[in-house]
């Protein structure tokens, strides 16, 4: 276990090294937009970018007033896959109560309106008039394509560019060019949990990953062997929260690969209550599903207990300082039909 950090300048060194356990730490999102931008990115890239910042109190409106779950991530264009003067952005959404994928309008359009399309999608989620129709011009038939997005954002934390980049291009360079147009990798800003860099967001299901390492990317791409393999990396899928999260995972271990096809939907039944600033000792969950070949429909009841804490550093600071996580177990797992 690491508690001195004298000789480590990286926060996600430090986190492995003392076991932290990811998940739980997905980001929970019902809408996602996401949108090509020139590097490099300033660790303020939201506040300087022309383009972004004329959207900032739009996107502030959805999240604080109206409280939509949108998460908003920059993509780096690439060589093979995009245009000089045009802009790509992916737009991802909910699709139902009980889900597996989000789905997936994507669009490439003239740089100057970017904002604009934006802006349109904006206001659909805002049920306003808006001229989104304008833009079918520009779609794209892309819903096939599953999209690897990695933080290589080394200006808002250290770890995400040092460990980000050598995941990134082997992706891009092993994997991408021999999935006949199934898969793009991209290089993305960040979105939460320098700690576990790389991190890496899996769409359009929605998964996320850290601590990743280059000997499981093939189970992680390819999906050839057990799913056990991959406990240890996963964050979580934003379709739930934190402590759904947790459950989801044991269900998913014990289940397999065909469980990231069953539709699916959490809620939590108790919590113990504690201050806002602090972790629940105990969470009770429910995660209901739909078989989407029998259209059998079920349910798990779980309960989650803390297993004890470790130590771990949120970001690679100068003088890094450690702080205890609490760590989480599945207690009890319950399958109702």
């Amino acid at each position: 276990m690491i508690n001195n950090t004298i000789d480590c300048r990286f926060c996600s060194v430090v986190s492995k090294a003392n076991k932290e356990d990811p998940i739980g730490t997905a980001i929970t999102c019902d809408h996602w937009i996401i949108m090509e931008t020139l590097q490099p990115w300033p660790q303020e890239i939201y506040q300087q970018n022309p383009t972004i910042k004329s959207l900032i109190s739009a996107y502030q409106e959805l999240v604080f007033k109206y409280k939509i779950q949108l998460k908003p991530v920059l993509i780096a264009p690439d060589r093979e896959y995009s245009e000089p003067g045009l802009t790509r952005i992916l737009y991802y959404y909910r699709p139902a109560h009980l889900f597996s994928q989000f789905e997936k309008q994507e669009f490439i359009v003239p740089e100057n309106q970017a904002a604009a399309l934006v802006t349109a999608i904006f206001q659909q989620l805002l049920q306003k008039p808006n001229n989104l129709s304008d833009f079918q011009k520009y779609q794209q038939q892309t819903s096939h394509i599953r999209e690897l997005m990695i933080c290589t954002h080394a200006q808002v934390d250290l770890a995400c560019g040092r460990f980000g980049n050598p995941l990134y291009r082997q992706l891009r360079k092993q994997y991408a060019p021999f999935s006949n147009g199934n898969l793009r990798v991209w290089q993305s800003s960040h979105f939460g949990g320098h700690q576990f860099a790389p991190t890496l967001i899996d769409l359009p299901q929605g998964y996320f990953w850290g601590h990743l390492e280059s000997s499981v990317l093939d189970l992680l791409v390819e999906q050839n062997d057990s799913v056990l393999g991959l406990r240890k990396y996963y964050r979580g899928w934003a379709g739930l929260n934190q402590f759904e999260q947790i459950a989801e995972r044991e269900i998913w271990m014990q289940s397999g690969w065909s469980w990231l096809n069953y539709l699916k939907a959490g809620k939590v039944l108790a919590m113990e209550k504690v201050a806002e600033e602090c972790q629940p000792d105990w969470a009770e969950v429910q995660i209901d599903f739909i078989d989407p070949h029998t259209q059998t429909k079920g349910s798990y009841q779980v309960r989650i207990e803390t297993c004890g804490e470790v130590m771990t550093a949120c970001n690679s600071a100068t003088v890094m300082e450690l702080e205890p996580v609490k760590q989480y177990r599945v207690s009890q797992l319950v399958r109702l039909e």
